[in-house]
């Protein structure tokens, strides 16, 4: 096989878990669906690092004199990227749950601009997994947030997420890492 094949294979092999994470994702956390956020990026299985988008629509806007999105909306959007590096990260798929998260809003955003949040696993204990993770709208090295999140990993529990992975992939199992 070919270099370039063996590139459109791994491409094609991404997307389709790319489409899996949504999927799953959208069915277990309903509020992140209807942020709108998708997954855009994720590394290596059991990896843990994760970039989804928020996308601009205007009844997400905090303040409609400037158009810049409300904190509601982007600390969700952090949460949920954060939350999804950990999930990716663990070996066997687990509920979780958050127990703390501080974000720092470094600089307002561009109105109209679509907004990515970068998250990366750093640690995962027995009990407790952290994440950190950054906000932009499109040059990571820009940063309009950046957050540190601590969750609960609770053992002997199985996850509304795992489980959607699994029926979206026609019930095969986990595709490693969580997702």
């Amino acid at each position: 096989m070919s270099k370039g094949a063996k590139a459109d294979d791994a491409a094609a092999e991404k997307a389709a878990r790319l489409e899996r994470i949504d999927a799953a994702f959208a069915r277990a956390i309903p509020y992140n669906a209807w942020l709108g956020l998708r997954a855009v990026d994720v590394g290596a299985k059991g990896e843990g690092r994760i970039v989804l988008t928020l996308p601009f629509r205007a009844e997400l806007v905090g303040n409609p004199i400037s158009g810049v999105l409300h904190g509601g909306p982007i600390t969700a959007a952090m949460d949920a990227a954060c939350g999804a590096s950990v999930f990716l990260a663990l070996r066997e798929p687990q509920r979780i749950a958050t127990l703390d998260l501080r974000v720092d809003y470094l600089r307002g955003a561009a109105p109209g601009v679509d907004l990515f949040c970068r998250a990366e696993c750093v640690r995962i204990t027995k009990q407790v997994a952290f994440a950190r993770g950054t906000m932009d709208q499109g040059d990571a090295d820009e940063p309009l947030a950046v957050v540190a999140a601590t969750f609960m990993v609770f053992r002997d529990q199985g996850s509304v997420l795992a489980e959607g992975l699994k029926e979206s992939k026609g019930g095969a199992g986990s595709d490693g890492g969580g997702a």
